[in-house]
């Protein structure tokens, strides 16, 4: 019996058709009550991408996955507890949590915050990990 859910799985071929990959994954986890959320970046499930070039729209979208992931999880945004933000320029933080902030107002989860030279499609702008719980039945 497996001991964790894997949340909308999907194979690297459909998400990057212009690399050579081939890999099967899935967008979130739940082991347990804890839900571990794959990054989101600015493209919805289709695979779109929102805003291109604008680090606030892709941030929206991103929240806007994480949100639906968690809920299919059986949890939701309140239930995070920690994220992990990447953004590829540092004039691109301010934008960036002032959305994420919107969402997790109240929240308080900790949070890791890192610049990097590049994510694995040059338009993303940015990209988000969470932890969260499922809450206990009272």
């Amino acid at each position: 019996m497996p001991t964790h859910t894997r949340i909308r799985m999907f194979n690297t071929k459909a998400t990057y058709p212009n690399q050579t990959l081939d890999n099967d994954l899935c967008q979130a986890v739940r082991a347990g009550n804890t839900i571990y959320v794959r990054g989101q970046v600015g493209t919805d499930f289709e695979g779109r991408l929102v805003g291109l070039g604008d680090p606030q729209a892709q941030a929206e979208q991103a929240m806007k996955n994480v949100k639906q992931l968690l809920e299919e999880a059986g949890s939701d945004l309140s239930h995070i507890v920690k994220t992990t933000t990447y953004i590829t320029d540092p004039r691109f933080r301010e934008p960036v949590y002032r959305e994420v902030g919107k969402w997790l107002k109240g929240v308080f989860p900790i949070s890791t915050g890192l610049v990097v030279a590049g994510l694995a499609q040059a338009e993303w702008l940015m990209e988000i990990d969470v932890i969260a719980v499922v809450p206990e039945a009272i």
